[in-house]
C-alpha cells in the first residue's frame, strides 16, 4: 500500500508513520529525516537545504522530488511505503504524478494550530538516530535520552516558537491546498488528530482497511 501522510507540522504525522509501516510492514519514508541527515553530513544538497531549514520555509520543490524519486526506487519499497513530509506543494504531488508513481490513499491529519503550537514546544528529537518524543505525550524511559539508541534528546530549530508560526504560515499558504487537490482524486481520509495516539492509529486501519 502506498500512503501519503497529510497534517500541519506537528499534528503527529512522524508518530503515525512508525506504528504504521511496524503494522502494514512498508517504509516509513520522512523527508524531513533525509534532508537533515544531509545537513548533518554537509553535502552538497544538505548545505543548500540548510538555510531554507533554519527559517522555517521548505526546501525547493527540485531538491526534495529528486531525493524522494531516488528512495523510492530502493528495494524495500516495492511492497510499498508511507509518504511523510512530502509532497508539500501542488508541483510536488503533480511531480510524483509524472514519476509514474501511484498512491492508494491520502491521509489528513487534521489538528487546530493552538494545539500544534503546544504540542511542539514539546517535542524531542534524538541527535544519533532521529527518533521522535514528546515531553508530555511520547516520552523516553530516560529523560533525555533516547529509548532505542541512548543518544541525547534535543530541541529542533524549527521546533522553536517563532519558527512554528512561521512554518504554519507555510503551511496554510502552500501545503494545504494538497487537502483538495487529493479529494478531487477520490484518495483523502480526513483523520482526528486530537485524540490519543492509540486511537488515532485505530481509526486509521480502519479506514485503510475500507
Amino acid at each position: 500500500m502506498k500512503l501519503i501522510l497529510l497534517g500541519a507540522p506537528g499534528a503527529g504525522k512522524g508518530t503515525q508513520a512508525e506504528i504504521i509501516c511496524d503494522k502494514l510492514q512498508i517504509p516509513a519514508i520522512s523527508t524531513g529525516n533525509i534532508i537533515r541527515a544531509a545537513v548533518k553530513e554537509g553535502t552538497e544538497m544538505g548545505t543548500k537545504a540548510k538555510s531554507f531549514i533554519d527559517a522555517g520555509k521548505l526546501v525547493p520543490d527540485e531538491v526534495v522530488i529528486g531525493i524522494i524519486k531516488e528512495r523510492l526506487e530502493a528495494d524495500d519499497c516495492k511492497n510499498g511505503f508511507i509518504l511523510d513530509g512530502m509532497p508539500r506543494t501542488v508541483v510536488q504531488a503533480e511531480a510524483l504524478e509524472q514519476m509514474g508513481v501511484e498512491i492508494d490513499k491520502v491521509l489528513d491529519i487534521e489538528v487546530p494550530d493552538e494545539n500544534i503550537i503546544k504540542r511542539m514546544g514539546g517535542r524531542r528529537v534524538c541527535s544519533a538516530c532521529g527518533a521522535s518524543y514528546h515531553v508530555e505525550f511520547k516520552p523516553s524511559h530516560k529523560a533525555g535520552l533516547c529509548d532505542r539508541c541512548g543518544g541525547s534528546l534535543i530541541v529542533r530549530k524549527d521546533d522553536e516558537p517563532a519558527t512554528v508560526l512561521d512554518r504554519l504560515k507555510v503551511y496554510h499558504e502552500l501545503t494545504e491546498p494538497l487537502v483538495e487537490f487529493y479529494r478531487e482524486r477520490g484518495k483523502l481520509i480526513v483523520i482526528e488528530g486530537q485524540k490519543e495516539i492509540g486511537q488515532i492509529t485505530a481509526q486509521i486501519l480502519k479506514e485503510l482497511e475500507a
